[in-house]
């Protein structure tokens, strides 16, 4: 495996970090996150026109950029370094790949090219807080169960008087759902005689649809609840009436989570990163005693254990991005990383790093939330491990 960038790839990052640099301070952040959108759509457009970026992982012919998950992983990583409020993981990393896998030659062609072009934005909606079981990161999605399972609760799929699709149930933590003109939308159906999971194509125009933006702990990670009043969707897909379908979605599911913990990885060490050499500025400034504290041998002793952090996130992060199989491992040693990295720098930085004019706390803030949606770490690892057999007893291995 050859792990090094391509040229293309450093000229990519170099621009990217070059845009975001000039529009995404703290202040501004800060002014996008409060508006309607939950992000800045001017410069959303910018990134979508003169970089391509929410084409970066849709294949050329439906007009994207046709990249590898190299070039996600490494395009989040710049935007992690700033907390850049964006639609680009819910749709990039978890929309595009779900259509691109499920969907007919005829919602690919409608769909992928107004995604690509950044003019049509999607989010997954996923029942409850079980996006990271759905995706098959921290359990085995397999069940179905998060999705409703023919029970009260989930969102519920049934066949309409006119042969068509309704949906009816709620999810309440949907990635930039307030904004998404298209919802991917995971339901259960057929009961217990026929019980699947399916995934659904709602618009943002949808007679029943009701979406509430939710107060989040991270602002730069936008949340709506999603309610569905018997609202008309279309199926991902074809349905051939057997059980195949379900199995068929539970798989893209599991291969979508896998790409997007890669993504993620590197989007929470950019953050760190980007944390741990603001910190490294303030201790080189900030005296006490008449020295900077930075010449402390404590402090030294603290950052470089931060520094070890961050590089070994890194590292994972970017054999993740190669191998996206260990993107629970990396995303589980990246989260790591960026709470500690963010927790140290607000002690660093004294009463200020907690304060709300300083930005030190929007580190921490996006740590915490996203072990909440994707984590937490334990049960990341807990569950690579079992994939991976370390706790199997003997007789199992020996079955296998």
């Amino acid at each position: 495996m050859d792990a090094a960038f391509t040229a293309e790839q450093d000229e990519m990052r170099r621009t990217l970090r070059e845009v975001l640099g000039k529009r995404c301070g703290p202040d501004e952040v800060k002014a996008a996150v409060r508006t309607a959108a939950g992000h800045d759509r001017e410069l959303w457009r910018q990134l979508a026109q003169q970089l391509g970026l929410p084409g970066i992982a849709v294949a050329e012919e439906y007009g994207g950029v046709g990249c590898t998950p190299a070039d996600l992983a490494l395009a989040c990583e710049e935007t992690g370094r700033v907390l850049l409020p964006s639609p680009l993981l819910a749709t990039a990393a978890l929309a595009v790949p779900l259509i691109t896998t499920l969907g007919t030659t005829a919602q690919c062609s409608a769909l992928l090219p107004p995604l690509a072009a950044g003019g049509l934005t999607a989010a997954l909606a996923v029942p409850g807080p079980a996006l990271s079981t759905a995706l098959a990161l921290t359990g085995d999605n397999a069940p179905g169960e998060w999705a409703g399972g023919g029970r009260a609760g989930g969102v519920q799929a049934r066949t309409g008087d006119d042969g068509g699709w309704r949906l009816y149930g709620e999810a309440a933590q949907v990635l930039d759902g307030h904004s998404a003109s298209l919802l991917l939308v995971a339901a259960h159906t057929g009961g217990f005689a026929r019980s699947r999971t399916l995934l659904f194509l709602v618009g943002e125009d949808a007679p029943g649809l009701v979406r509430s933006r939710q107060t989040t702990l991270d602002e730069t990670r936008p949340q709506a609840r999603i309610q569905l009043r018997d609202a008309p969707a279309e199926l991902l897909g074809t349905d051939t009436g057997g059980s195949a379908d379900g199995d068929a979605v539970l798989a893209a599911l599991a291969a979508t989570g896998r790409t997007a913990a890669a993504a993620l990885a590197a989007e929470a060490a950019g953050a760190a990163g980007q944390a741990l050499t603001r910190t490294v500025d303030y201790v080189r400034q900030r005296e006490q005693f008449g020295r900077p504290i930075g010449s402390f041998q404590a402090v030294k002793h603290r950052l470089a254990d931060l520094y070890v952090q961050v590089q070994a996130a890194r590292s994972a992060a970017y054999y993740a991005a190669w191998d996206p199989r260990q993107g629970g491992l990396a995303l589980a040693q990246a989260l790591e990383a960026l709470r500690i990295t963010a927790a140290e720098a607000i002690q660093l930085h004294g009463g200020i790093g907690f304060t709300w004019e300083h930005d030190a706390h929007l580190y921490f803030k996006r740590a915490a939330a996203d072990e909440l949606l994707f984590g937490p770490v334990h049960r990341l690892r807990a569950h690579a491990a079992h994939r991976a057999g370390l706790f199997a007893t003997p007789q199992e291995k020996a079955a296998v």
